[in-house]
């Protein structure tokens, strides 16, 4: 097993907090020949440059930056171990790193973020929104404690993660009063020709609404496909098109954007899934997540 000298690694850290050899030696108390000699024993170590020169400094690269960011996590722990062995408070805030797909309704996360935040522990909650594939690679490698997503881990994504059904719910489609008054009789015939706004082809909601449609005999005229959820119920919201949402925000969103709800669409179920590299989950906000998601939202 290769270790790391961690003496080496914060002569490092501490040049490129500070910019330059020379800050640093006022802060480690000790030459610039001793500095150089230990940060170039490190590159040597890793096969990889970290600082290089420009001007009359230093600057880091790529690697250099990688390196710097987990040394301000090695550095931050340690210190936050030595307070906790010496009982003193340490006044840090738990970090919970959630990765979202973009396709999930805003309303429904913020509902399954609420229990890590009502913890009697200080959460901080650092939110990143994209695409499952990405953000589950980001997830594998640990910038992330978990990703939210409407669909499990899919085959084609090599990653070795589990998936923790929260729960799952009906879905209703909804618009505003006009388009209400117009398509609530005779549902779900009624949307034959009708404008609807929907999700992009390669999310899961939209291939159940497409089956759902097929399967009627329905054939509804497109006004718009959106990847961002958010953004497909502003449209509606000013009476671009009718649109489709789970019926656990049905109030929420019929608040928010002024719509109604124009029928249920039996058949269609909307899945929410928590992905973790832990089979059984110790993150105490992660664990309220799933907790509270399965007893009180999706009941």
């Amino acid at each position: 097993m290769e270790w790391l000298n961690y003496h080496h690694l914060y002569y490092f850290w501490t040049v490129a907090k500070n910019g330059s050899i020379k800050d640093a030696c006022k802060e480690l108390h000790l030459k610039p020949q001793t500095i150089s000699a230990q940060i170039q024993t490190l590159e040597d170590n890793l096969g990889e440059n970290l600082l290089v020169r420009q001007g009359r400094g230093l600057v880091l690269t790529e690697v250099g930056k990688l390196a710097f960011s987990y040394a301000n996590d090695i550095f931050s722990t340690g210190r936050e171990f030595i307070d906790v062995i010496k009982q003193r408070p340490t006044g840090r805030p738990l970090k919970l790193r959630i990765g979202i797909t973009d396709v999930l309704p805003k309303y429904a996360v913020h509902h399954l973020l609420q229990p890590a935040l009502r913890l009697e522990s200080f959460i901080r909650l650092l939110c990143v929104e994209g695409k499952t594939e990405r953000l589950l690679a980001a997830l594998a490698v640990h910038d992330l404690d978990l990703v939210l997503s409407d669909t499990p881990i899919p085959p084609t994504v090599n990653i070795n993660a589990f998936n923790h059904l929260l729960g799952e719910c009906g879905v209703i489609f909804v618009g505003v009063k006009k388009y209400a008054d117009m398509y609530k009789e005779n549902f779900p015939r009624s949307l034959d020709g009708a404008p609807v706004l929907l999700p992009t082809e390669d999310t899961t909601l939209r291939r159940s609404i497409d089956q759902w449609f097929s399967d009627r005999g329905i054939s509804p005229k497109i006004i718009g496909e959106f990847a961002d959820s958010a953004l497909l119920k502003v449209f509606g919201q000013f009476g671009n098109g009718i649109f489709a949402i789970p019926n656990i925000i049905e109030n929420e969103v019929k608040n928010m954007y002024q719509v109604s709800k124009i029928g249920e669409a039996n058949g269609i179920v909307e899945r929410f899934y928590a992905i973790s590299i832990e089979r059984r989950i110790n993150h105490p906000a992660v664990a309220a997540i799933c907790e509270k998601a399965r007893s009180e939202l999706f009941v």
